[in-house]
């Protein structure tokens, strides 16, 4: 089971992710700790991966995209992975695909969480609130003065994929501002038919 989660910040993809890794025994792929783990690794591209970011910069799709192939080739990624928080533009999606077409696989399906931004917002904020609330740390993520910017930033980016993977027949769409467990008894019900159509 290949699969992309799409959506924006805040959107509960993490969460999700999280609960199919539990039952489906696939590892969730998220860009921020394969960059992590690439830093600390002593590969070529990962000796990169480190230069750029000890520089503060942003690291670039080159190689990404090569630390994402790497980490598919990983022995607990072969019956299949979840992609979160990547792709993010369009070139990275053909990367994505050019990556699976070369070692002969596919997506099974591209799951985008479709959210009321307001919501999604106000949502963010009580979770920051909780969590000072109970003393702990605010998650970055979480702090309200920068979601819209990251929404922005989302819209402007990654939305273009929702069009890119409807196109392709992949795209599936789940109520993100659902609650938690109707979301996961959606995503459920795309992947039963999903297995069902392989």
């Amino acid at each position: 089971m290949r699969l992309i989660l799409l959506g924006p910040p805040g959107a509960g993809k993490g969460t999700q992710a999280q609960r199919l890794v539990d039952k489906y025994g696939i590892p969730q792929l998220s860009t921020g700790d394969m960059l992590r783990a690439a830093k600390d690794s002593d590969t070529e591209v990962g000796r990169r991966a480190r230069a750029v970011m000890d520089a503060g910069q942003l690291v670039s799709d080159d190689i990404v995209n090569a630390i994402v192939a790497a980490r598919i080739d990983q022995d607990d990624c072969r019956n299949g992975f979840i992609l979160d928080g990547y792709p993010r533009t369009l070139p990275q999606a053909d990367a994505v695909q050019a990556m699976l077409a070369e070692r002969k696989l596919r997506l099974d399906a591209v799951i985008e969480f479709v959210v009321d931004d307001k919501e999604l917002v106000s949502r963010i904020a009580k979770r920051a609130d909780q969590a000072k609330a109970a003393e702990q740390s605010v998650r970055k993520d979480d702090d309200p003065a920068v979601v819209p910017e990251r929404l922005r930033e989302y819209y402007k980016k990654t939305a273009p994929l929702v069009g890119y993977y409807y196109a392709k027949g992949l795209l599936k769409t789940v109520d993100g501002m659902a609650d938690m467990d109707k979301v996961t008894e959606a995503i459920e019900g795309i992947l039963g038919k999903v297995a069902e159509n392989a």
